[in-house]
């Protein structure tokens, strides 16, 4: 069993479970409302297509440079405060712009404030959460937990733009005020969450241990050190720079085809749904496939998709074959984060989980730069299209050469034992 959790509770009717599922959904959710509402407030204050690049760019720092030191902050202290504070410091946040704008008191430099107290709060709070996983699920659930994980992420975007159009429309602090909302029932839930004792835990009384920089580097230690976590690691992060990338050129080109609007976010809501479609059969796929089966075909599968879209209409069409290949995505996602939450132990989970969040968010960065410079320097989005199938093909073939993709192992439970200084 995974820390001590009593493997008798299905995981339909694991309260703590819900709990902090249901926190990270209303979390995520915030953050997509947030992401659209931040440039449809500038715009509407007469601001430049400059302030909306710099308050987007602040918001992407904010976030990518929060998440390593996060990951130390997990395992140092208590879990469950930590979301707890980071939620309640979103709220107030967010509530000062919504009264800022109540006000007519709002500034360019307070939504920037703002920007970076909800990065960073954002990005405080996801190690928490994924280190806290394996405390509250059986390591025998731990795949299908990983599996409905793979689900919020997919219904916060599907539903985040949506609403923030919506509430915007109405009115332009109804966004921020709905905000408010949402963390504020994140928050509360969060309060009847109920996480074991951890033994490794350095509470500020407790003799000091290696310094903030100490810690970060046993964590980036670890990573190294074992060979399918780092070959993973690297094989995420290629694909997602790629992919990232390629979601800017199919964009470009819809634009270029003179797509509408309405079927541009059909074609997006068709990637969201094919994902969630995709979560839910993870955990099935987890059990009926070997890891390597997963990992390796994904590869090949995602590759193969993407020359598909080279040739298919856009629009609707190429939301299909985006749909088909965001099915697969966390199918290896659970693969790979199951492996990675049970081998890892308790005290090193939030490094690790910081770690990944941070190569995951310098792919999501530079995948965007790349894609704009093909269509720059090939001016014809297929050709671009084209250039990243050819990208994955070679992810594809180096993965299947890879010994340890090839023999990717089942995954197994932690040591328990505490890291060393």
């Amino acid at each position: 069993m995974s820390d001590g959790v009593a493997p008798d509770v299905p995981l339909s009717r694991n309260r703590n479970y819900h709990i902090l599922w249901t926190g990270q959904l209303f979390s995520e959710f915030a953050a997509e409302l947030t992401l659209i509402a931040f440039p449809l407030l500038i715009l509407s204050m007469a601001g430049s297509p400059l302030q909306m690049g710099v308050a987007s760019s602040v918001l992407a720092v904010a976030t990518t440079a929060a998440v390593a030191p996060a990951g130390v902050l997990a395992d140092r202290w208590d879990r469950k405060k930590i979301m707890l504070v980071c939620q309640a410091l979103r709220v107030l946040a967010i509530s000062s712009l919504a009264v800022a704008l109540h006000l007519d008191h709002y500034t360019f430099g307070h939504l920037l404030a703002v920007a970076v107290v909800e990065g960073v709060l954002g990005s405080v709070f996801q190690p928490a959460e994924h280190a806290a996983l394996p405390s509250v699920v059986p390591e025998s659930q731990l795949s299908n937990a990983v599996a409905r994980n793979a689900a919020r992420p997919f219904l916060a975007m599907l539903l985040g733009p949506v609403a923030a159009g919506y509430l915007f429309a109405l009115n332009p602090i109804s966004p921020f005020l709905a905000n408010v909302v949402i963390l504020t029932i994140s928050l509360v839930t969060l309060l009847f969450l109920r996480l074991p004792r951890r033994g490794a835990v350095a509470e500020p009384e407790a003799e000091p241990g290696p310094g903030f920089s100490g810690q970060f580097a046993e964590g980036v230690r670890w990573m190294l050190g074992n060979r399918v976590i780092r070959t993973t690691m690297a094989w995420a992060v290629v694909a997602n720079m790629v992919f990232s990338a390629l979601l800017i050129i199919i964009m470009t080109m819809s634009n270029e085809d003179r797509v509408g609007p309405g079927e541009i976010g059909l074609m997006m809501a068709c990637f969201g749904l094919g994902g969630i479609l995709g979560a839910v059969a993870a955990g099935w796929l987890h059990d009926a496939l070997k890891p390597s089966v997963v990992v390796l075909g994904f590869s090949w599968i995602l590759t193969a998709a993407v020359a598909v879209m080279a040739v298919v209409p856009t629009g609707v069409p190429l939301g299909v074959v985006l749909g088909v290949a965001a099915f697969f995505a966390p199918v290896a996602n659970t693969v790979v984060m199951t492996y990675q939450i049970t081998t890892t132990p308790d005290e090193l989970r939030g490094r690790l989980s910081g770690l990944a969040a941070l190569a995951s968010g310098a792919a999501a960065a530079f995948g965007p730069m790349i894609g704009a410079f093909l269509m720059a320097g090939l001016g014809d989005g297929r050709k671009a299209v084209l250039v990243c199938a050819a990208g994955l093909f070679v992810v594809a073939v180096v993965s299947t050469a890879s010994p340890v993709l090839r023999r990717f192992p089942a995954a197994k439970k932690a040591e328990v034992e505490p890291v060393s200084a």
